[in-house]
């Protein structure tokens, strides 16, 4: 059996551990915005914790980084890992430390096998619903002219933009709110594409499993006919072969018959007269 590398082991010791971790930035980020008497001291408990977050998938990528056998080819196939890390320093607002923590949750998932694409999809739509909706009204309820003021304006706007519906009955606009928005689009129509696909290849799936049966079917009938021609070939050659051998095995025997026991044209010697066999006697 091939021995794990020590970045396999690390990636999966550490899997749900950060999967927790991400719930719990989850909760921190949501609550200041969902419950606005939240005081000082919450609101900077909740920053901490949303940067404690950060800190440990960074931390978790440098990990993985030492461990890596080839480095500057981790760095390359892991681009996307890196930008997720180095995007809070560049700008250290909490709407890109979102976007930060989401792409690199969504990275380790993917790591893991058991978890399916259909379950992967399902959870981005939740969370892009859950996300996008906390950070348009955080973005939009204190602006003067917004009208997403409460969270169920925020997911009504989140679904119907993310389904690429759009009634225009809510719409951000801030500058932000609009980035959220267009970030949201983008990923309502890749994630509603993967959908599609992953049902048109279930389908074709089916199908071609359907088309496999009935072709194996077809060559086992095929197979069993010949098989069937063949033995009735066999019989039919036994048969005549038996018949031959019987017709050989009878000849001979009358053959012999009509050798040992001749007869005279005249009819068998002294039946031909009583005269005659007396005279012979004496």
């Amino acid at each position: 059996m091939k021995e794990q590398s020590a970045q396999v082991r690390w990636e999966q010791l550490t899997q749900r551990p950060l999967l927790a971790l991400a719930v719990a930035f989850a909760v921190a980020y949501a609550l200041p915005i969902v419950d606005r008497s939240a005081g000082h001291v919450l609101t900077a408990a909740c920053t901490v914790a949303e940067w404690a977050v950060w800190g440990s998938f960074a931390l978790d990528y440098l990990v993985r980084l030492a461990l890596a056998p080839r480095r500057r080819e981790f760095v390359r196939t892991h681009w996307i890992d890196l930008c997720a890390v180095v995007l809070p320093l560049l700008q250290p607002l909490r709407l890109l430390r979102l976007v930060a923590t989401l792409m690199l949750v969504g990275r380790r998932a993917r790591m893991a096998s058991q978890i399916r694409l259909t379950t992967y999809v399902v959870g981005a739509v939740v969370g892009l619903l859950m996300f996008g909706s906390l950070a348009v009204l955080s973005v939009e309820r204190d602006s003067p002219n917004g009208n997403i003021r409460t969270l169920g304006d925020a997911l009504w706007w989140s679904f119907t933009t993310m389904t690429t519906v759009g009634y225009g009955d809510h719409a951000p606009t801030t500058g932000l709110g609009r980035m959220i928005a267009v970030g949201l689009m983008l990923a309502g129509i890749a994630l509603l594409g993967v959908v599609t696909a992953n049902i048109a290849t279930w389908f074709i799936a089916r199908f071609e499993k359907d088309d496999v049966e009935e072709r194996r079917q077809t060559e086992a009938i095929g197979m069993l006919t010949e098989e069937v021609r063949a033995l009735r070939a066999e019989v039919l050659a036994l048969r005549e072969g038996v018949g031959a051998e019987a017709t050989a095995l009878r000849s001979p025997a009358l053959a012999g018959c009509r050798c040992a026991h001749p007869v005279p044209p005249g009819g068998p010697p002294g039946l031909s007269g009583s005269g005659g066999g007396t005279t012979a006697r004496s």
